[in-house]
């Protein structure tokens, strides 16, 4: 039976409790869990084509949530870059990965109610699974956040909270109502199921490829849920013996707001005071790419450690690259949004090794940027 443990302070709580975060240091829970089984290539012909397919290596089995999410197709741009059209999902946008896993671990537990918060695209996720699940959810935005994916949120039923202020903030409303009694907090940060079902990208990406992942695999990070998730499959699959080589994790962050490629650069193992910060702290509205708009992610250390410990680095891009490479894309034939062409921005050049990049939300959510 798979267990909450504090990486700080190693409290531990039952999954069968709506217990959010650690109540010692109120931090982000992992998730201690034994994969019930081995995976193969040759043990995965005729299973229901979606990330289910991996269910020996995910903490829940059995689902009835489900809309038939995961299995992207991978698609060469270059002769060295791929992409992961993750915007295919079915509610456009990656986070349908580890927005499932909440949505199916909710409806077990059978709360009063669901809350969540996210700049957009983690709530509409949230919002189709809860429908999926027949749970009811309220999703807290902050304003500003794109019409098209507030108007998603309302469509799937979801009540919706528009919050003053920034992501932050947006974040302190939702936690606050967390508290009350009855209340699962479906938080793509705290919860670690969700970063169970983003880990299915990299077991996709090893299927895809026959037993093989690319030199580098680089990845969007604002909470860094989709490389937390690519750590854990990488390490999964390296200790079975299923890969040789660990490939090194390319975190992209807009320049704007890059408070861990600041910490990263200096060697730091958390995130930097904010007056030590290059630029003083920025927020949102700072960026075009609002889903990684996030100056002080919770998971900071264990996003730090992971890049770290694959041998990969921080990169940062400006505003104009996000610009260029939305236009780039666009011309190659795929619309994505802002924040989801930052690592074609980055690495879409490369020659000199293989590397997989996320398109992982549709253009259509947040439109062209001016």
């Amino acid at each position: 039976m798979p267990a909450y443990i504090c990486p700080q302070d190693g409290t531990r709580a039952d999954t069968t409790a709506l217990t959010w975060c650690c109540p010692a240091c109120r931090g982000p829970w992992d998730l201690e869990f034994e994969a019930a089984g081995a995976l193969s290539l040759n043990s995965l012909s005729g299973r229901v084509n979606s990330l289910w397919r991996y269910e020996e290596v995910l903490p829940l089995s059995s689902p009835t949530t489900t809309l038939g999410e995961g299995r992207t197709p991978l698609v060469p741009v270059t002769g060295t870059v791929s992409a992961k059209l993750d915007f295919l999902m079915p509610t456009l946008s990656f986070k349908d990965r580890g927005a499932v896993m909440l949505a199916e671990l909710a409806r077990r537990l059978s709360p009063e109610r669901v809350v969540a918060d996210s700049s957009g695209n983690a709530g509409t996720a949230v919002a189709a699974y809860c429908a999926r699940a027949s749970l009811p959810c309220t999703v807290y935005v902050p304003e500003g956040t794109s019409p098209k994916k507030t108007e998603q949120i309302r469509a799937h039923g979801a009540h919706l909270e528009i919050v003053p202020g920034d992501r932050e903030a947006t974040a302190a409303a939702a936690r606050a109502a967390a508290d009350a009694p009855g209340t699962f907090y479906a938080s793509h940060v705290f919860n670690p199921y969700f970063l169970h079902g983003t880990k299915t990208y990299v077991y996709e990406l090893w299927e895809d490829l026959g037993g093989r992942l690319p030199d580098a695999i680089a990845v969007p990070v604002g909470n860094g849920t989709l490389l937390l998730g690519a750590a854990l499959a990488t390490a999964e699959l390296h200790a079975r013996g299923l890969i040789d080589r660990r490939p090194a994790l390319i975190a992209v962050q807009a320049e704007n707001v890059s408070p861990l490629a600041a910490a990263f650069r200096t060697g730091a193992e958390d995130l930097l005071p904010e007056d030590l910060l290059p630029d003083g702290p920025a927020g949102p509205a700072a960026t075009l790419a609002e889903g990684i708009a996030i100056p002080r992610p919770p998971r900071a250390r264990a996003i730090l450690a992971a890049v770290r410990e694959s041998g990969g680095t921080f990169l940062t891009v400006t505003e104009g690259q996000i610009r260029a490479a939305q236009l780039d894309l666009a011309a190659r034939g795929f619309y994505v949004e802002t924040t989801g062409v930052a690592c074609w921005a980055a690495v879409g050049g490369w020659t000199d090794r293989s590397v997989v990049v996320p398109l992982c939300g549709a253009g259509l959510k947040t439109g062209l940027a001016g």
